[in-house]
């Protein structure tokens, strides 16, 4: 019997009802009208990404931004790594899911079982399903995942305290090859007046393209250290970054009084010199 992870945000972050969801979605990728950066053409998908993880009526345009870039990938892309912060249960190292499968109302995805006999073995994870039983961070990419690339296997990884190190070895391990695409889910600034938000969160983004190891804060976003992680193995393979979308709640569905900030990043496998 396969074990499954129910959502547990569907009707809370984004819709329950699988048609108006499908049609949400799609929407927000419609809308979005990403194109592949000038002079990327060539290199088709990105290999890994940065994206929000607030209510879709929040983030979703901005999230989308990046899953579009995703599309080419269709049939080739199987398997997407993801991360994101623990926002309910407090441990040290970083979860599996000790699931087979986690679903949504588009359907299920099976959990990668060659990536969780990979790096089970390292001393910094450990199979923690009551951090991912009620964790939206990851959840709320799935039906983005869906409705790009269809039915995709799954590494879904709560990071709880972690070092960059840490974060950087389970993603070297499960780095892979064009089959694999990398996601880390993180909201930027948390509740601070519009133009104040939009400060920081704008030297966040320089900070995160510069790619020049200078540590991001949980002050600057909620999913710091899955990002430095990123950051580092991003520099040793040679990842080019760019900026796909930035905004906050302010902008999208929400008050400027105190808003939280979402940036969506595409990573990009530099070009081989002929």
């Amino acid at each position: 019997m396969t074990h499954m992870r129910p959502a547990a945000v569907a009707g809370a972050f984004y819709p329950a009802q699988a048609t108006i969801l499908n049609k949400d979605v799609q929407q927000y990728l419609r809308e979005s009208g990403t194109h592949l950066p000038s002079g990327q053409e060539a290199l088709s998908w990105p290999k890994a990404l940065i994206v929000p993880h607030a209510g879709y009526v929040y983030s979703g345009p901005i999230a989308a931004s990046a899953y579009n870039l995703l599309a080419p990938g269709q049939g080739k892309i199987q398997r997407v790594v993801l991360l994101g912060p623990a926002h309910r249960v407090s441990f040290r190292g970083i979860a599996l899911p000790g699931v087979d499968a986690f679903q949504t109302p588009l359907g299920a995805l099976s959990v990668d079982r060659a990536g969780v006999a990979a790096i089970a073995r390292l001393p910094q994870v450990l199979e923690l399903p009551v951090a991912h039983a009620q964790e939206h961070a990851l959840e709320v990419q799935l039906p983005f995942i869906q409705e790009v690339l269809g039915p995709v296997s799954i590494l879904p990884l709560v990071v709880g305290e972690a070092t960059t190190q840490e974060v950087a070895e389970v993603l070297d391990v499960l780095w892979g090859g064009p089959e694999t695409v990398i996601l880390i889910s993180s909201d930027l600034s948390h509740y601070h007046p519009y133009a104040e938000a939009r400060g920081i969160d704008t030297a966040t983004v320089q900070q995160i393209l510069r790619l020049d190891g200078t540590p991001i804060h949980h002050e600057q976003a909620c999913g710091a250290t899955p990002i430095n992680g990123l950051l580092q193995i991003a520099r040793r393979h040679h990842l080019q970054p760019r900026l796909l979308d930035l905004r906050n709640s302010g902008d999208t569905a929400g008050s400027r009084d105190t808003v939280v900030g979402y940036a969506a990043f595409a990573f990009f496998t530099e070009p081989t010199t002929p």
